[in-house]
C-alpha cells in the first residue's frame, strides 16, 4: 500500500472546501424607469393590447426613493393602465421569484397607491368603470360655462372649452387628473382645491359614443387660482395646464391658453401669470403673446427706434452700451389691456426686436447678442464693476461639473478685506466662458420663438 501523501490530500480538500465557499452578491436592484410602463386606454378591450396608448413619465424613479431602484425581484415587470374615460388605474405586477439580496423587498403597493391614490383599482373594478365611471365628465360639462376664445381656421368645432368651480363633480374629476399631473408634469404638486379661487378649464370633445358611454372626451385641462392684489384686483395664475398623451400635438394647450387670455381681458384681471411653467409652454406661451403684441399698436414706435438704434448703432468695440428695455409706460400700457405681466412682456420685447432684424445683416444680429450679454451679465453679477458685489464662481458638482456654478455677493460695510474676493485670471476666464454659454442659450431660444411667429403670423409682420 502506497502512503498517503497528506500534503496533497490536504491541499485537495482545501480547494473543495474554498469552492464551496461563497457569498452572494448585494442585490443592485432595478430602476423604476427600466421596468414599469404606463398606458393609456380608451376601452376595455385596449387593456392589455399594443392598441393602447403608452404614456413617457419625465421620471419614474423619483418616486421609488433614493436611486429610483427597486429591490428583490427577478424579472420584475410593471405595467400600468389608466381609463382615459374614468381616470382609474390597475396595474399588473408580474416578476419570476423574489428574495433578499441584502437591500429588502421593496413593497410596491404604497409606492404606487402615493401616485395613484384612491384610483388604483383591482381588474374587475378597473374594466366596469368605462362604463360606470363615465358621467361624471358630462356633469363637469354640463354644469360649466363655455368659453368663447379666438379659434383659428384649423380649430375642430366639436372642440370645446368650458370652465367650472374646483368643487363637486369638478373637484371629483381634478382628484382623478392629479396622478396623470404626478406622472407628466415635472416637479407637480396636486394644487389645495379647498382653498377659495380655484377653478377649471377642461378642453372636451363630443364623442359619438354608445348611449350609456360619455357623451364627452376629455381632451386636456388647467388650473387656475384667482388671487388677491392690493388694493382691489386680482391676478390670475396658471397652476397646472396639461393635455393627454393622445391628443397632444393638436393644438388643445394653445386652446386652453387663448381661452385663459380672453378671462383675464374680459373680467378685466390685474395680469397673468403662469406658475413655474415648462420649457415648451414658455416657449407656446411667448409665441402667442408675440403674436397678439404685433397687432398692438401702442408697441410700434418704441419697437422701431429700438430696431432702428440696433441698425445704427456699432456695439462691437464696446466703446458704449445700448439698452434694450421698452419704455416703462408702455408696459404698463401692456399689462393694462393685454394682461402680460411685466416679465413677460420683457421677454417679448426682445423676441419682438430680433423678429424684426435683418437675420443676415451681421452688424444687427451682434448689436442684439451685445445687448443680451450686457441684460444677463447684469442680472447675474450686478451694475457694479469693483471687488465688491455679486460674484460667479465656478462649482463643481455631480450634475455637470463643467457649467456649474454659483452667484453670491457680498454684504455692504464691515471688514473689505475679509469680504473682497480676488479673482484668478483663469476664474474670470471660466465666468466669461459660462456667461457667453447662457447668453448662446438665451439666443437659441429667442430664434425658435421667433421662427415659430414667422410662420404663423406672416400677415401679422407684414402689417
Amino acid at each position: 500500500m502506497a502512503p498517503k501523501q497528506k500534503g496533497s490530500d490536504a491541499s485537495a480538500a482545501d480547494t473543495s472546501k474554498r469552492r464551496r465557499v461563497g457569498f452572494a452578491g448585494i442585490d443592485a436592484g432595478t430602476e423604476a424607469n427600466e421596468c414599469m410602463q404606463v398606458f393609456l386606454a380608451r376601452n376595455p378591450d385596449e387593456v392589455g393590447s399594443a392598441d393602447s396608448t403608452p404614456i413617457e413619465p419625465f421620471d419614474l424613479n423619483h418616486f421609488f426613493g433614493e436611486g429610483g431602484k427597486i429591490y428583490g425581484y427577478t424579472n420584475l415587470k410593471i405595467n400600468v393602465w389608466i381609463s382615459a374615460i374614468s381616470f382609474h388605474a390597475y396595474a399588473d405586477i408580474s416578476f419570476k421569484e423574489t428574495s433578499d439580496g441584502g437591500r429588502g423587498i421593496t413593497d410596491l403597493k404604497p409606492v404606487l397607491q402615493n401616485i395613484f391614490g384612491e384610483n388604483l383599482v383591482e381588474k374587475d373594478e378597473f374594466l366596469e368603470s368605462f362604463s360606470k365611471g363615465c358621467q361624471y365628465i358630462s356633469d363637469v360639462v354640463t354644469n360649466g360655462k363655455s368659453i368663447k376664445y379666438d379659434a383659428s381656421d384649423e380649430d375642430d368645432l366639436e372642440v370645446e372649452i368650458v370652465r367650472v368651480e374646483l368643487q363637486g363633480a369638478a373637484a371629483y374629476l381634478y382628484s382623478r387628473l392629479v396622478s396623470l399631473v404626478l406622472l407628466l408634469v415635472e416637479g407637480s404638486t396636486p394644487v389645495d382645491i379647498t382653498e377659495h379661487g380655484w377653478e377649471m378649464l377642461v378642453v372636451v370633445k363630443k364623442a359619438e359614443l354608445e348611449p350609456s358611454d360619455s357623451k364627452f372626451q376629455l381632451l386636456g385641462f388647467a388650473a387656475v387660482h384667482h388671487f388677491y392684489h392690493y388694493p382691489e384686483s386680482t391676478r390670475l395664475r396658471i397652476s397646472q395646464i396639461l393635455v393627454l398623451p393622445s391628443y397632444q400635438g393638436e393644438g388643445h394647450g394653445r386652446r386652453l391658453l387663448e381661452a385663459i387670455n380672453s378671462i383675464a381681458e374680459s373680467e378685466n384681471m390685474y395680469d397673468l401669470t403662469i406658475e413655474d411653467p415648462s420649457d415648451y409652454l414658455q416657449y407656446v406661451r411667448s409665441s402667442m403673446d408675440c403674436l397678439r403684441l404685433l397687432t398692438f399698436e401702442p408697441i410700434k414706435p418704441a419697437l422701431g427706434a429700438m430696431v432702428l438704434s440696433l441698425e445704427q448703432t456699432n456695439l462691437s468695440k464696446r466703446t458704449h452700451s445700448l439698452i434694450m428695455v421698452p419704455p416703462a409706460d408702455l408696459a404698463e400700457t401692456v399689462r393694462l389691456k393685454l394682461k402680460i405681466n411685466k416679465k413677460q412682456f420683457l421677454r417679448c420685447w426682445e423676441i419682438l426686436i430680433y423678429l424684426h432684424l435683418d437675420a443676415e445683416n451681421p452688424k444687427c444680429i451682434g448689436n442684439f447678442r451685445a445687448c443680451i450679454y450686457d441684460r444677463t451679465k447684469g442680472e447675474l453679477l450686478g451694475a457694479a464693476s469693483g471687488t465688491n458685489g455679486k460674484r460667479l464662481v465656478q462649482v463643481p458638482t455631480s450634475f455637470d461639473e463643467d457649467t456649474s456654478f454659483a452667484v453670491f455677493w457680498t454684504k455692504e460695510g464691515g471688514d473689505e478685506d475679509n469680504q473682497t474676493v480676488q479673482q484668478q485670471p483663469e476664474d474670470l476666464a471660466t465666468q466669461e466662458e459660462q456667461l457667453n454659454e447662457l447668453v448662446d442659450n438665451q439666443m437659441e431660444e429667442i430664434a425658435e420663438v421667433a421662427k415659430n411667429v414667422t410662420s404663423r403670423g406672416k400677415d401679422k409682420l407684414a402689417a
